[in-house]
């Protein structure tokens, strides 16, 4: 387990405010986004904004791909050119160039109630370790993988997986029954469709079920490339 120390809070308080300065000169969707996350954890003391840990966590992610998006914006700007996204892995690609730029521009009718799910304690996310676990799996097979809780809490998306063929595909993991899982699909697709996510995968499985991992690892690499665009597809292993 991550220990985050008083001084990242305070660090991470002032950075964000330093943030909002850069991005006032370069890009205003982001300077709306920065101030509206500044104005929900400025009361907090540096201690209590430490107790919460995916607060915290959250935070960090949000500074580091702010630093990575003013860097794209100021190159954009100073050469007139368009950024070369091919320095980057398919999967972080996908994440620069559409979706964080779609979050920050969009109304995302999600992020009010799922502040308050990190701040409450509420949000807990059980699977982080099998997660973890098929992330790693998919990297060792050559496979590329990108977690955010942006793409989790508002886009229905515990990962985006790029295979062999470089085509990003977000994935939501359940392992509902098939009758419990049915509802949560049917928002799963809603979602995607929203945010403008042109195809996705929702795969349920089921833990006691041996070599689970394995399979879920090559069902996702094979279905990031295969998977036409337009489709929704909802699987069971």
């Amino acid at each position: 387990m991550e220990v985050i120390s008083i001084l990242q809070a305070r660090e991470i308080k002032a950075k964000l405010k330093s943030l909002i300065q850069e991005a006032s000169l370069v890009d205003s969707y982001l300077t709306k986004r920065l101030d509206e996350v500044n104005k929900w954890i400025k009361h907090l003391k540096p201690g209590t904004l430490t107790a919460k840990k995916f607060v915290m966590l959250f935070l960090k992610q949000l500074i580091q791909d702010s630093q990575t998006f003013l860097i794209i914006k100021s190159i954009e700007k100073e050469i007139q050119a368009e950024f070369d996204y091919r320095q980057m892995n398919p999967t972080e690609q996908y994440w620069y160039q559409e979706l964080f730029p779609k979050w920050l521009q969009e109304k995302d009718p999600k992020f009010y109630i799922w502040k308050q799910k990190l701040m409450s304690g509420e949000f807990t996310q059980e699977d982080r370790e099998i997660i973890k676990a098929i992330a790693n799996k998919i990297q060792l097979n050559q496979g590329t993988v990108l977690q955010r809780y942006i793409v989790d809490l508002s886009m229905a998306t515990d990962i985006i997986v790029s295979g062999n063929k470089e085509k990003p595909l977000c994935i939501q993991l359940t392992s509902l029954s098939k009758n419990f899982a049915k509802n949560k699909a049917e928002k799963w697709k809603h979602t995607l469709v929203f945010w403008e996510i042109d195809r996705g995968l929702f795969l349920s499985y089921n833990p006691g079920k041996q070599d689970y991992q394995n399979e879920l690892v090559k069902t996702t690499l094979d279905h990031s490339d295969n998977l036409q665009k337009g489709n929704y597809l909802k699987c069971s292993l």
